[in-house]
């Protein structure tokens, strides 16, 4: 870890504990914006890490946001600064302005259009939809990408929640302002998809470890015949096996976050990493949730206790921007069109670049 990473680990850790709390999370899923949150971590310059400085950001690399987005899934506060990370490195890539304040992207837009400064369509499950001013979305044209930043005062948003109790609304764009341009590199699937994923991914990563941390400290204090649970080897071996599956996590969605610095704005070349780590941090928190919950016992499920406010969050991350459903089909199609004997030289080639 270098000087820059060390610093924003300390400094994300010091601002999550200072604002982020039980109480804060309830006040969210009741509607109310975080807004001391929000300035601290703009003050700090966390929510456009990858920004150069001389566009008002701290220059920061993708390895450095790996650390504050997996933060983000830690300790979740309730704001979109995964999302505006990724919206503001999507905006950066089409020399488009970057606004102030949270920023939302677009998974998929439905029948979404922009041209003359006007953005057309709806779209649902937007993050943070009726909290924030401007949307980022993508939209093909010809089988090319062009990015669109659309100011969500001209737009009807109809609020609406995630299992998460996580804005998730629905926004319909009708002859709303925006600004596009072209996504200067090519990209397999939509930018947006592929950068929701990846953030997704080491949200999730973070997530899990975070229960699994509860976890090992409940099994710790949690007595039953007169010994910690934590004794016991059966739940011995379902915390290793949790442990296992939380490392995979982890690796997979920080091999992603590696794959965008070797792909330099490429995300043809990441996708592959994205869809895998995308594919690894879902099919993991079935295991993970299903695990812990069986060791924390009916006291998991209560609102009392905090549990639920990580499993919920891993439960919803995993269905967005893409299923590891969608991601697994997608990398099949991949490796059917080059050819069977191609498949081991593909992932050999692939993981020499970096």
């Amino acid at each position: 870890m270098n000087e820059l990473s060390a610093i924003l680990s300390q400094t994300m850790d010091r601002l999550l504990v200072d604002h982020v709390s039980k109480e804060t999370l309830r006040a969210s899923e009741a509607g109310v914006w975080p807004a001391a949150l929000w300035q601290a971590l703009e003050e700090n310059g966390l929510t456009q890490p990858l920004i150069p400085e001389d566009r008002g950001g701290i220059g920061a690399g993708w390895s450095d946001a790996f650390i504050i987005v997996q933060a983000t899934g830690y300790s979740y506060p309730p704001v979109p600064l995964a999302e505006t990370l990724a919206a503001g490195w999507l905006l950066s890539q089409s020399s488009l302005d970057v606004p102030e304040g949270p920023i939302t992207l677009i998974d998929d837009g439905h029948g979404l259009t922009s041209k003359e400064q006007m953005a057309d369509g709806q779209a649902s499950a937007v993050p943070w939809g009726s909290h924030v001013a401007h949307a980022v979305a993508l939209t093909n044209d010809n089988d090319r990408w062009r990015i669109c930043v659309i100011e969500t005062e001209t737009a009807k948003t109809t609020p609406d929640m995630s299992i998460a109790r996580e804005p998730r609304d629905h926004v319909v764009f009708n002859g709303a302002s925006g600004v596009s341009a072209a996504f200067p590199t090519a990209a397999d699937k939509s930018p947006a998809r592929l950068l929701g994923a990846l953030v997704r991914g080491a949200q999730m990563a973070g997530a899990m470890r975070k229960a699994l941390d509860m976890t090992v400290q409940y099994a710790t204090e949690r007595l039953q015949f007169g010994r910690p649970i934590a004794k016991f080897q059966a739940i011995q071996h379902m915390l290793a096996v949790t442990a296992a599956k939380v490392a995979e996590a982890h690796t997979a969605a920080e091999t992603a976050f590696r794959a965008m610095v070797s792909a330099d704005g490429n995300l043809s070349f990441a996708t592959f990493d994205i869809a895998a780590a995308k594919i690894v941090c879902g099919e993991a928190v079935e295991q993970v949730a299903d695990a812990v919950h069986e060791v924390h016992g009916a006291i998991g499920f209560t609102e009392e206790h905090d549990l639920h406010f990580t499993t919920r969050r891993l439960w919803s991350w995993r269905g967005e921007f893409g299923t590891e459903a969608f991601w697994a089909e997608e990398l099949g199609r991949k490796a059917l069109s080059r050819g069977a004997e191609n498949l081991w030289p593909d992932l050999t080639a692939h993981q020499a670049e970096y």
